[in-house]
C-alpha cells in the first residue's frame, strides 16, 4: 500500500465514524446497530485501547483491525437508505470529538473500576 492509498483509506476511516455517528441518532436504525456504533465510536475515541499502544507491533493492531472492522460491520447493519443519507451529509461534524472524550471518560472509568475489582480480589 503506498502512502497515498492509505491517506485516502484513513480519511474514509474517519469520514465513516461521522456517518455512523449521524446514523446512531435516526429512528430508523436498528438498536443492535446503534449498540454497536456506540461501542465502535467510543472505542475508537478512547484514549484507552484493548492493548497498550507501547507494546511492540501488538499495540497497534486494535486500532488496525478492531475499529475497521466494527465500522465495517456497524455500517452493514444500518439500512442502506439511513448509510447513503448521512454519507451525503457527513461534513462538519467537529463535535463528535467532543463526544469522544466523554465516551474516553466512560470507557476510563470502567477500566478503573476492572482495575479496582482486580485488585480487590487479590487482596484478599
Amino acid at each position: 500500500m503506498n502512502t497515498q492509498s492509505l491517506k485516502s483509506h484513513a480519511e474514509e476511516i474517519k469520514t465513516n465514524l461521522g456517518v455512523l455517528f449521524l446514523a446512531f441518532k435516526d429512528k430508523r436504525t436498528p438498536w443492535y446497530a446503534k449498540a454497536l456504533i456506540f461501542i465502535v465510536i467510543s472505542y475508537a475515541f478512547s484514549p484507552i485501547d484493548l492493548i497498550p499502544d507501547f507494546i511492540p507491533v501488538l499495540g497497534y493492531l486494535d486500532d488496525l483491525i478492531l475499529i475497521p472492522a466494527g465500522i465495517a460491520l456497524a455500517i452493514k447493519l444500518i439500512p442502506d437508505e439511513v448509510f447513503l443519507e448521512y454519507k451525503e451529509k457527513q461534513n462538519g461534524l467537529y463535535h463528535i470529538t467532543i463526544k469522544g472524550i466523554y465516551a474516553g471518560i466512560i470507557i476510563f472509568s470502567i477500566w478503573l473500576i476492572l482495575f479496582y475489582l482486580i485488585v480487590k480480589q487479590l487482596a484478599f
